[in-house]
């Protein structure tokens, strides 16, 4: 099999390219020069390649504080990159009747629903990294062609060194003893990246359609989070101290970008699909033994 990715020198993207030798990836990225805005660069790779199927789409501006600085700026570079970049790649897989997977964001959500978001639940993004994923996904939505929209969130793995995750940003701190004080009203769903990408194949090799939450089986604070890193890790809990998002949100400058408190994303969809994904706890368990 042979498929065009984008993006898979990334922190997901890579490995799922390590976890699968079998599978021929035309890597589109500007690790190798090719930019998803360069439209005679992106042609020429669907033209060379047409027995590639299936289109895999991870690149995308993720810095969502620099995001926030851009908001509303359609010439910035995350509306280039996250909308018209998505169009481009769209634009193509029409063109030469290609199978899109297309990669979003728990940040489609505004953070206020009691209890886990589902594929069902209406986004509303509500700064700008999360309005142009989700720009992004309407677009996909309304080209018609065969394509899924698989939204991620907080991927963790055990090993990449051009990008810490929060996983490892939490060892780091532990290590250094310099931890800054970790929430108590702010969910998350964090994911390891190993499962999204025996996830992704599933999706990929059925063709499957539609909107999915590919993300961990467990949802939790970011001190719950520590406190499982600390048990898993072996590290002094004492290190953890509480602290809420609303204090340090009333702290920032004005003008700031605004938080979601809850970001917790059901997987019931893709678990009756036969995917497995791992809690929390059961994800840094196989963290740590690749890590040895």
């Amino acid at each position: 099999m042979k498929i065009i990715g984008t993006g898979l020198s990334g922190l997901v993207g890579s490995r799922i390219v390590e976890l699968n030798p079998d599978i021929e990836f035309v890597n589109i990225s500007i690790e190798t020069g090719i930019s998803i805005l360069d439209l005679i660069a992106l042609e020429k790779v669907f033209t060379d390649n047409p027995d590639a199927e299936t289109v895999l789409h991870l690149a995308a501006f993720t810095d969502t504080n620099a995001a926030w600085a851009q908001k509303g700026d359609k010439t910035g570079l995350c509306y280039q990159l996250n909308v018209v970049g998505t169009q481009n790649i769209i634009n193509l897989c029409q063109k030469h009747g290609k199978y899109l997977v297309n990669i979003s964001t728990d940040f489609v959500f505004d953070g206020t629903k009691e209890g886990k978001y589902t594929e069902e639940d209406t986004p509303n993004p509500i700064e700008w990294y999360g309005q142009t994923k989700y720009l992004a996904e309407k677009i996909v939505l309304d080209s018609g062609i065969q394509a899924s929209i698989v939204r991620l969130a907080f991927p963790y793995r055990a090993n990449f060194e051009p990008k810490k995750d929060l996983i490892r940003k939490i060892i780091d701190g532990f290590k250094t003893g310099k931890l800054y004080p970790q929430w108590t009203d702010h969910y998350t769903t964090p994911t390891f990246v190993d499962d999204i990408a025996h996830g992704l194949w599933v999706i990929l090799d059925k063709q499957s359609t539609g909107i999915f939450h590919l993300a961990g089986s467990s949802s939790q604070s970011p001190f719950e989070m520590c406190q499982q890193i600390a048990d898993v890790f072996g590290f002094d809990k004492n290190l953890i101290q509480a602290g809420t998002l609303d204090d340090y949100v009333k702290a920032l400058p004005p003008g700031s970008r605004p938080w979601q408190h809850n970001l917790s994303l059901s997987n019931d969809k893709v678990t009756a699909m036969g995917i497995k994904m791992k809690t929390l706890r059961e994800g840094l368990e196989e963290m740590k033994k690749q890590m040895l």
